[in-house]
């Protein structure tokens, strides 16, 4: 059984047409439509296992219930039957069996239950708390020793755990635990996380979530849904910016943008019969006389447009890609953490369809190999962990040494008994925070299942096939970006980020504002060769705004007075080097374009002069 707990200001709801054949929908002993104030709504879904023993899972599930209320100090329960929280559904008998047991229990022990009726499309009305513990999950079964928690996994049977090992680019592999002490600190941290379970600084913030909102760059907002974010001009540039570098990135390597839509109608095919097969949640509801679905991942649209598509043979390997700004994850208020665990996120996505698992071997290592050029521009050293079954293991030992060699550096490798997932094997890539914990941003993954669920296939001359599909993001989801570069700077002695995603690349100080003119010269000279440059004008003495540059993280910077105005030389402050360099202005252009050669280049997102910049962070 899956629960999925709200604590409520209200929960209302009117039956509005059955969903079934007449013998399936209840109309006694249960209200058609109903409200109930400061409560606890219980979404359930009953599952096929809990067939083996009804009253054992009601217990199990009467026990949390009890749990939840107990924290919540609450006595008040709305049960309401929500069979999409999962994907292997009981028959109806036994679901409405379990809802009308746990209606029963509850009753005795003086709960004042609600019970919307089972086998209606309903609508409905939440009002959610938003405190840290007004949204819970849990999972149930009939015999649970495990103990229960938030989260997906909670509860799961046990499964043969994996086989951890460290691959050297040699070739070579040694029990994961004991390699500890031979990699890097970045690995070390890796391992302790993956294999060992061991979090670092528990309860810790990391450090990206206040250095986000100290640079104005993001932050919260107290009129939107816990998770969700607001860029101001700083931020959003950086984030303009990575999601072109990406896109120019795929487009380059052969992907095709395409853009699908966010709303889906339940009533097509494949997506009702296969909604959250991906690991996403996904979130129902009704419009006028249709039952929609906000889609929480880009692969369902990019597969519609595959399956309506003719493949010739000759079209492979076919690249569909898509930055996908409106991707959904339905986190918990206590999991949202920053940017680097949040609920609305924007995620670049290629699907890739190839001939046979060849292709998709030669694909994977091609893609997994871009994702290394991402590190490379954004300056964050990657940690790989190659994850696949043991079965794809075995028969592909040899290519997956040959995968690590090219990756060049010491590889984390998982190797699991049973395929659990659509994909076979996957490559992640994880940046470490400044607590020593891993932020995953690129991956790979061959997908052995989805082209068959979703009817996708390709033409040779010996007839339809279907393809082997890679799902790749080749940076991740561009916040967590933001979020291991800001965990990058709070380990550096001089913060900064690369120049290419400096806000501003240059600053000019004028000592007086007989200096301001020459100033916004050198600015407009810059800015018409694709350099973003400001002057500090403020009132300011020179020692406050070249610390304020210095705040700024501003890579270059330059006091200009007399002297740099009567003979054209200037000395530049180089954040990167800590030092101080004589240039010329056309010097200092050619440098700053040099080090963003191939990268984007935006304009400027706030005001020339730095006296007209606003705060967006101060009240």
């Amino acid at each position: 059984m899956r629960l999925l707990f709200i604590h409520s200001d209200h929960l209302e709801f009117e039956a509005r047409e059955q969903a079934g054949p007449d013998d399936l929908a209840e109309r006694e002993g249960v209200p058609m439509d109903g409200r109930m104030e400061e409560c606890v709504t219980a979404f359930i879904s009953v599952e096929s296992d809990d067939e083996t023993d009804l009253d054992g899972v009601v217990a199990n599930a009467t026990a949390e219930l009890r749990d939840v209320t107990g924290q919540l100090n609450t006595n008040r329960v709305v049960l309401y039957p929500y069979a999409h929280l999962s994907e292997d559904l009981a028959n109806p008998d036994a679901a409405k069996e379990v809802m009308r047991g746990l209606e029963s229990e509850l009753e005795a022990d003086g709960y004042e239950v609600l019970r919307a009726p089972f086998g209606w499309y309903k609508s409905f009305e939440v009002s959610c708390k938003g405190h840290p513990l007004s949204e819970l999950s849990r999972h149930v079964s009939a015999h649970r020793d495990e103990g229960t928690g938030e989260g997906d996994e909670a509860g799961e049977p046990d499964r043969e755990p994996s086989e951890w090992l460290v691959m050297w680019p040699d070739g070579s592999t040694e029990d994961a635990v004991p390699a500890k002490g031979e990699v890097n600190g970045d690995m070390r941290a890796f391992i302790e996380d993956e294999v060992e379970d061991v979090t670092a600084s528990p309860g810790e913030e990391p450090p990206h979530v206040e250095l986000m909102q100290e640079k104005s760059l993001v932050g919260y907002d107290d009129l939107s849904d816990v998770g969700n974010l607001r860029w101001y001009p700083r931020g959003k540039l950086v984030r303009d910016s990575l999601m072109e570098y990406v896109n120019d990135l795929v487009v380059d390597y052969g992907g095709m943008p395409v853009e699908t839509p966010i709303m889906y109608d339940l009533g097509a095919r494949p997506i009702d019969e296969h909604a959250g097969k991906f690991g996403e949640r996904q979130y129902r509801f009704e419009s006028g006389d249709r039952r929609m679905m906000l889609r929480f991942a880009a692969c369902f649209g990019q597969f519609s447009i595959m399956r309506d598509m003719h493949i010739a043979a000759s079209d492979l390997p076919l690249r569909i890609y898509e930055m996908s700004t409106y991707s959904f994850r339905r986190e918990q208020k206590g999991e949202v953490t920053g940017l680097k665990r949040l609920r609305s996120f924007t995620m670049p996505d290629m699907h890739t369809a190839t001939a046979d698992m060849d292709g998709a071997r030669d694909e994977l290592m091609r893609q997994a190999k871009l994702s290394l050029r991402t590190s490379d521009d954004l300056g964050l050293d990657y940690q790989p962990a190659l994850r696949m079954t043991r079965e794809f293991y075995d028969d592909n030992e040899a290519w997956v040494a040959e995968v690590v060699a090219e990756l060049d550096k010491p590889s984390l490798v998982e190797i699991i008994p049973e395929r659990h997932h659509y994909w076979s094997a996957k490559i992640d890539f994880a940046a470490i925070d400044g607590l020593g914990r891993p932020i995953e941003n690129p991956t790979v993954q061959i997908d052995v299942e989805s082209a068959e669920r979703f009817d996708i296939t390709y033409t040779d001359a010996e007839g339809s096939h279907h393809p082997p599909i890679l799902h790749y993001s080749p940076s991740g989801g561009i916040e967590r970006v933001v979020a291991a570069l800001l965990e990058e700077t709070a380990t550096m002695d001089t913060p900064r980020f690369p120049t290419w995603l400096s806000p501003t690349q240059v600053r000019f100080i004028p000592v007086g504002e007989e200096h301001v003119d020459y100033c916004d010269e050198l600015v407009d000279d810059l800015a018409a060769a694709d350099v973003r440059a400001d002057v500090d004008d403020r009132s300011e003495t020179v020692g406050k705004r070249i610390a304020r540059a210095e705040t700024d993280w501003v890579p270059y910077y330059v006091v200009v007075g007399d002297r740099e105005v009567d003979s054209g030389s200037l000395d530049v402050n180089v954040r990167a080097d800590d030092e101080e360099v004589e240039m010329t202005p056309e010097d200092l252009r050619e440098r700053v374009r040099e080090e963003t050669e191939g990268l984007p280049r935006k304009k400027r997102y706030l005001p020339k002069h730095v006296s007209d910049h606003p705060s967006f962070t101060g009240r």
